[in-house]
């Protein structure tokens, strides 16, 4: 007498195995979401300090030309303030005839919530907030750019 024994071949994954990927992905999730959104909001910043910078040579440009600061950041003029970008609005206050003040500031329910960064006309460069997780005290020497709070 001969005994046949059948196999079951079982197609697809089983329970544990779909549960195991899920497991997986969501440590992987949990690491990614959060060095992703850091990444924008470093990107964002950098974005912001790069139009501010570039600010001092179109005010000094306003400057030689008009031998006053007023009127520099109105629209159409040389030295017209950077528009809004996705994390940050831009604000001249009311230049004098020999001072300005520049102004980058988060937009409110973004990722740049919080960052204040100011240019003045003498060059200095001073952070005076900064947004939630990053750390370093206000300074009116440098803008800090980094969460650990360099400059």
């Amino acid at each position: 007498m001969t005994t046949h024994k059948t196999r079951r071949h079982n197609a697809g994954f089983t329970l544990i195995e779909l549960m195991i990927v899920v497991v997986i992905i969501g440590i992987l999730a949990a690491i990614a979401v959060p060095q992703y959104s850091d990444y924008v909001r470093r990107a964002r910043v950098s974005e912001a300090l790069g139009l501010l910078a570039g600010m001092r040579p179109r005010m000094e440009q306003f400057f030689q030309d008009n031998r006053t600061f007023v009127d520099a950041c109105l629209s159409g003029s040389v030295a017209a303030k950077p528009a809004t970008t996705k994390g940050f609005r831009f604000d001249c206050g009311t230049p004098t005839a020999t001072t300005y003040t520049i102004t980058a500031t988060g937009l409110d329910n973004t990722s740049t919530a919080g960052f204040v960064y100011t240019l003045k006309a003498d060059g200095t460069r001073s952070t005076s907030t900064l947004g939630a997780g990053w750390t370093g005290a206000p300074t009116d020497s440098c803008w800090i750019t980094s969460k650990g709070g360099t400059c």
